[in-house]
């Protein structure tokens, strides 16, 4: 930790910040913008995020077991970027991002699984215009677990706004990048000052251990989801 950092740290903990939210018990993952504009380092947006790449695949892998939430996100532009309002306007390269370029897909190595939810959005947060947080909702989620990138931009965006939808947040700090190391740490400093719990995915893996350890997560969820298909059925009738 930088000496900025601990004088900081320091200061804000005498004054209430930086205090510990926690875990709820039904917790998702958002995946923010793995997408091949963002994680290609060649592209005018891109950096190299292997290795946060990496520790998402792991971590989808426990969700996955565990038939907990997950949903991707992407940012998508018609041809004229005319959806794109100032957004584009500030960061022009965004125009690469365009419907049907092989930019905006998820990056092949957390590939999401038919059935699986990848959400489009126009602008920085995961839930700005979008029904992400209907999606959570309907599932009974209280947690949101989040890994991607930018730590500076769409992840920070998506933290406030996970927080501010009553959202239990935790950001994955092995599990986010950003194209420069100052942004990245800022950010996750202030992330965890204010608005959720940052901290590395082996605490998320303990976490989810302890809440699937007993067994029958996925066949508890399984049940969920056909009580709500029937309440919904005879709801119909």
């Amino acid at each position: 930790m930088a000496e900025w950092e601990r004088e900081t740290r320091s200061d804000y903990e005498k004054k209430g910040f930086a205090q510990r939210s926690g875990y709820g018990k039904k917790p998702a993952l958002l995946i923010v913008d793995f997408i091949n504009g963002f994680t290609d380092p060649t592209t005018p947006l891109g950096g190299d995020f292997s290795s946060e790449v990496a520790v998402t695949a792991g971590l989808l892998d426990v969700f996955r077991a565990a038939a907990l939430p997950v949903v991707f996100t992407t940012v998508v532009y018609e041809h004229d970027l005319s959806d794109g309002g100032t957004f584009v306007k500030k960061v022009p390269s965004l125009g690469i991002l365009t419907r049907g370029s092989p930019m905006v897909d998820v990056d092949e190595r957390i590939r999401p699984r038919h059935g699986e939810y990848v959400a489009e959005k126009k602008f920085a947060s995961s839930f700005f215009g979008t029904d992400v947080d209907s999606y959570f909702k309907a599932r009974g989620v209280d947690t949101v677990v989040i890994t991607g990138c930018t730590t500076s931009g769409c992840v920070r965006a998506s933290a406030i706004d996970a927080m501010q939808y009553g959202y239990t947040t935790v950001v994955v700090s092995d599990g986010v990048g950003d194209r420069a190391q100052g942004p990245h740490e800022a950010n996750l400093f202030d992330i965890d000052a204010k608005y959720g719990d940052v901290v590395p995915s082996s605490a998320v893996h303990a976490y989810l251990t302890s809440i699937t350890s007993g067994g029958g997560f996925a066949e508890r969820a399984q049940s969920e989801f056909g009580d709500w298909w029937n309440d919904d059925r005879r709801a119909r009738r």
